[in-house]
């Protein structure tokens, strides 16, 4: 299911070998763009680029020194960025505000809010020097929790929450520049990705889990990472030109419904 509306563009996505990130990189490739995929898990890159065409570059996006590598072999292969889509994120470790630790806090930020914050403000300045003047689409996930809370996932929870707000301020920040960039956050609600085998012990049987965090939707299933993929596709798709700071939830009505009787 393509249509080309992405020919010519280039795009970064973080967190890009596995889940929402993998279902984006093939569904860029289908509509025509050049993808740098960026991950820590170098096997599982390697083999999605090797699979799509795609290019992988290993990266993590705690870390500024490999954001301006990565931003360099950008611009040297490409000589432009159209697309960023910061989608690299962790869970915090079932961590509540009792028992969280300092060690697992800062990790957590460090990739959820810090690695995003990082992958704005390069893509700005790379997207700044394109060919015909500055423009770009820069998405970032965030989640449900951005706008409730998990009892027992204070970091994660606030990261996500923290993304919602970067957005904005970063929409605001191109808006009044006039860099023609636009900057819009994603808010999943429970996706089948891998993501979910690490809050559980090794060994366990994922299927019951999965069919619990099913059931928290309200449509009774999980959402799927290429429906995901479909939405950042059109934000970052000349389609949508007029979407700009704004947060939009795939979530299957999780937050439109309330949760009593």
């Amino acid at each position: 299911m393509s249509n080309g509306r992405l020919q010519g563009k280039v795009a970064v996505i973080t967190g890009g070998a596995s889940g929402i990130g993998a279902a984006t990189a093939r569904r860029f490739r289908a509509e025509g763009a050049e993808v740098v995929i960026a991950d820590v898990q170098a096997d599982l890159g390697n083999k999605l680029a090797a699979d799509t065409g795609a290019v992988f570059q290993k990266l993590d996006v705690s870390d500024e020194a490999q954001w301006k590598a990565l931003m360099a072999f950008v611009e040297k292969r490409f000589g432009r960025l159209d697309i960023m889509f910061n989608n690299a994120g962790i869970l915090g470790g079932g961590k509540s505000i009792e028992s969280m630790d300092l060690a697992t806090w800062n990790r957590v930020t460090a990739i959820n809010q810090t690695g995003v914050m990082l992958g704005c403000q390069h893509a700005i300045a790379l997207m700044g020097k394109n060919p015909g003047g500055s423009s770009g689409s820069i998405i970032n996930t965030a989640s449900t929790t951005s706008f409730a809370g998990l009892a027992n996932d204070i970091a994660y929870s606030t990261t996500k929450g923290a993304v919602r707000i970067l957005t904005k301020s970063v929409a605001a920040w191109c808006v009044r520049n006039k860099t023609n960039i636009r900057c819009n956050s994603i808010h999943p609600g429970p996706i089948e990705t891998p993501i979910f085998a690490q809050a559980v012990p090794p060994g366990t049987d994922l299927a019951p889990v999965m069919q619990v965090v099913g059931s928290m939707s309200p449509s009774g299933r999980m959402g799927k990472p290429e429906e995901v993929a479909a939405l950042v596709t059109f934000l970052a798709s000349d389609e949508a030109p007029y979407i700009n700071g704004s947060e939009v939830l795939i979530d299957g009505a999780t937050m439109a419904v309330h949760p009593g009787p």
